[in-house]
């Protein structure tokens, strides 16, 4: 990963990523052929609800979030899908669209804790969970990285807000302590 800013002063490493190239696919996933397909495609199972598996993140029954691997392109991957999935389907590129961030640290989950209204306790929310939510008014979405590091993503509109947000959060001595 490459970062265009990061900042380490607070209780986690806040970073954000460069660009990160993505699609969202809208399609019918409850749809036995249309999920083979895309297994076959995408190399993995549609994750379940609230779980990201491979790269690809549960976003709505009807939705996908999958984050292109290093070396290929957003554009060939939406060419792929729409050209492979038989049933109705729209796949778009939303690299442009979209900031993500690193949170790293023991403390990831407090920070977050402060603006979301999601369980993050270990035993709620582990790795390859994911939620589409809000951190304080800004629409995001983050799953578990590992045990210390969340990755998260809202719109590239709200990047500077959300990056100053959550350096903010981050700031030593004002974790209230629940994890």
């Amino acid at each position: 990963m490459s970062f265009s800013e990061i900042d380490g002063s607070g209780a986690v490493l806040v970073a954000a990523q460069r660009r990160v190239e993505m699609v969202v696919l809208k399609a019918d996933l409850s749809n036995k052929t249309t999920r083979a397909t895309l297994k076959k495609l995408l190399g993995g199972p549609v994750p379940a609800p609230r779980k990201i598996v491979n790269n690809v993140a549960w976003m709505a029954p009807d939705e996908l979030l999958i984050m292109v691997p290093d070396g290929s392109s957003a554009d060939g991957l939406v060419a792929l899908l729409n050209a492979g999935v038989k049933a109705p389907v729209l796949a778009v590129d939303v690299s442009d669209a979209r900031a993500v961030f690193s949170l790293k640290g023991n403390h990831a989950r407090e920070v977050l804790a402060k603006g979301a209204p999601v369980d993050l306790s270990p035993g709620a929310f582990g790795p390859g969970d994911f939620r589409r939510t809000r951190l304080g008014q800004v629409a995001v979405a983050f799953w578990l990285e590992a045990e210390d590091e969340f990755q998260l993503v809202c719109f590239a509109s709200m990047r500077e807000f959300m990056f100053d947000w959550l350096v903010n959060a981050a700031q030593k001595d004002s974790l209230p302590g629940y994890f």
